[in-house]
């Protein structure tokens, strides 16, 4: 048997009263090869203290503990070299257990991310490449057998992935948000606020910017400012033949950098949350150094945080690069090409495309529509803005002590980001349901006839983001982050950590889909890393603190460029859904975008910031920068633009 690791844990207590089979051992799900792990230990029906020794079968010393009664322990940066298939064994005075693990190579972990990601490109078909590399992770920990592997693909991480609270309530939003969209569109509430928006947005042009502006204006969380803003522009933007990769763009690129730099966001109690940790490890192993640990102590989360935003280089410059582009019209790369066909008139999106929702050819209108009525488009989306904010509000007063003070940034800090989705889409579906039928424009059966179409409109993308999901969940049992964040920050060099570690965040955000998990492995590891190598906080050491401000901004910005990049994140999924864009061909086109952003972002950003330029100049070189190579590579259509929408011809119904 070869591929297992052999730890022996030999219980002994400090005093008697405890068998070894009471003694409970957790770990991870496989163990990779020189990758320190984590064990667990716990002796929950002791009463007294254990000693618990952890030793690899060979006899050599891993480390021991004591475990207070009723109470686990940690052992961490166990590391396992051998490949030999055997089982870890818990020992005690009269009994014997066996807790078996594989050991891999490293590199395995990166593998099911790498087989979904390079299928993705090349097959053009999502679906089927999130499958492969659940499938492939799936082989691994089941020993290579194809049959429980299919097994525990949909058994295990399928199934969880739905079965999560979190990802349950995206689901239910996102549903319920499709049928809220079916239902408006059976009462012409979409057609109607693009009538509305009409005057002000008569060109492609106009209309690009209007999305961009629409994409500032939902700060607060970066889901539904993807589904909100795609669903409420995608028939203005399909009536002036904007691609459907161009409008999935906007939505994407302005969604996450808005709410990661806005001071009030559901990100912004995640992000302090995570600066608290990394502080509060920083001043533990700042103990030698009693003056760096009264700064460290002293220091406040969230002032940290508004001093890292003039460095989230990536965010900033992407919103402004959205901008950019609307306005000029420029494009180049794979976008260049969708949106010459999409202005010609050859199509919204690529011929054989697979929409991630294909809302404009599942819903229709009724027939007895009546026309200029916007608010019976814009009253459901505003009852869903509303009580998500409402609910944001709600959630975060009732999380706060009684000594809290009730400020904006700890209200939205401890605000619950996802029941508020469910509560306000609801409410929406019910207002849009409740307009139409009071308006004899369809009867209550006909709304929910309407009302379950977008919700079938819908299961592509759910199918989507339950194998993004349980991708996700595949990283994390192999152990794909931390391979990734190991083996890349033993390479940082010190004059080099805030790109390093922009870097770093941009692969693993990249290989698992996700920023926040990204943020949450790094951040702990980046502040004590960057408080070591500076030793101060102190304001006066302007040098120093760039390095930890930029360090610490590099992990956000980081993480949400490896998002805007990766096939496989959710943020991406629910951009594709709302534009009803194919999501290959989303991910294809925004790629260069991000690519370029990226490289701008590191070069004038990270790195001269890093020796010193101050972080106002870097952004004013980083949009120098941008302008100019946008202006360099990009090209119109080379078509002449779609004519001003004709308002009349739009009154009396003509598209």
């Amino acid at each position: 048997m070869r591929g297992l690791a052999v730890l022996c844990l030999a219980g002994t207590l400090v005093t008697s009263g405890v068998s070894a089979q009471e003694i409970e051992v957790d770990g991870p799900d496989v163990i990779l090869r020189d990758v320190p792990f984590t064990i667990t230990v716990s002796a929950p029906a002791s009463a007294t203290p254990t000693l618990v020794t952890v030793r690899l079968r060979d006899g050599t010393l891993v480390g021991d503990t004591i475990i207070p009664p009723l109470e686990s322990v940690a052992l961490t940066n166990v590391t396992v070299s051998s490949a030999d298939l055997v089982p870890i064994v818990i020992e005690g005075p009269a009994s014997r257990t066996e807790f078996e693990r594989r050991v891999f190579p490293a590199w395995i972990s990166i593998l099911p991310p790498f087989v979904a990601i390079v299928l993705a490109f090349a097959l053009r078909e999502v679906v089927t490449s999130l499958f492969a590399g659940v499938f492939v992770g799936s082989l691994f920990l089941t020993g290579f057998n194809p049959l429980t592997a299919t097994f525990m693909t949909a058994n295990r991480f399928a199934r969880d992935a739905v079965a999560h609270a979190d990802h349950a309530a995206i689901i239910l939003f996102t549903l319920l948000l499709g049928g809220m969209v079916g239902i408006v569109t059976r009462m012409g509430g979409m057609r109607a606020i693009v009538d509305a928006v009409a005057p002000l947005a008569t060109t492609r042009r106009r209309a690009q910017v209007a999305t961009w502006l629409a994409g500032l204006a939902v700060f607060f969380d970066d889901y539904s400012n993807s589904l909100i803003v795609g669903n409420t522009m995608r028939p203005l933007t399909d009536r002036l033949r904007i691609s459907r990769e161009k409008l999935a763009y906007i939505v994407d690129s302005t969604a996450a950098p808005v709410a990661a730099v806005f001071i009030v966001s559901t990100w912004i109690g995640y992000e302090v949350s995570l600066i608290a940790g990394g502080l509060e490890l920083a001043a533990q192993q700042q103990s030698a150094n009693p003056d760096l640990v009264a700064q460290l102590q002293s220091v406040s989360p969230f002032g940290i945080f508004l001093q890292t935003i003039p460095y989230l280089f990536y965010p900033l410059l992407a919103i402004f690069t959205v901008a950019l582009i609307a306005y000029t019209g420029r494009d180049f790369g794979p976008m260049l090409k969708a949106e010459q066909r999409a202005a010609s008139g050859k199509g919204l999106h690529r011929e054989g495309a697979q929409l991630a929702a294909d809302l404009a050819s599942d819903l229709k209108e009724a027939d007895n529509v009546p026309s200029g009525r916007w608010w019976n488009g814009a009253l459901p989306v505003a009852a869903l803005v509303v009580t998500v904010l409402a609910g944001l509000v709600t959630t975060g007063i009732a999380s706060l002590g009684p000594d809290e003070p009730r400020t904006l940034r700890n209200i939205f800090g401890g605000a619950d980001p996802y029941s508020p989705l469910m509560w306000g889409s609801i409410l929406a579906c019910i207002v849009a349901l409740v307009l139409g039928a009071s308006q004899r424009i369809f009867t209550v059966g006909q709304g929910i006839d309407a009302w379950l179409s977008g919700l079938r409109a819908m299961l592509l993308a759910i199918v989507i983001l339950v194998f993004a999901w349980s991708l996700g969940s595949v990283t994390e049992s192999l152990e794909t982050a931390s391979f990734l964040a190991g083996a890349l920050s033993e390479r940082l060099p010190p004059t080099l950590l805030p790109v390093s570690v922009f870097v770093v965040a941009a692969i693993i955000a990249f290989s698992t889909g996700t920023s926040w998990a990204t943020m949450a492995i790094l951040v702990p590891l980046v502040v004590p890393l960057a408080v070591s190598m500076v030793g101060t906080l102190d304001p006066a050491s302007h040098a120093d603190r760039a390095v930890l401000l930029g360090s610490l901004a590099s992990v956000l910005a980081g993480a949400i460029w490896g998002d805007h990049c990766s096939p496989i994140s959710d943020t991406t999924v629910l951009s594709s859904t709302a534009s009803s864009c194919d999501h290959v061909d989303h991910v294809r086109t925004q790629l260069p975008y991000a690519l370029l952003v990226g490289a701008v972002a590191i070069v004038c950003g990270n790195i001269l910031a890093a020796v010193g330029v101050p972080a106002w100049l870097c952004l004013i070189i980083g949009i120098v920068a941008v302008y100019l190579l946008v202006r360099f590579l990009g090209k119109p259509d080379e078509i002449p633009d779609v004519p001003p929408l004709d308002l009349t011809e739009m009154r009396s119904g003509g598209t």
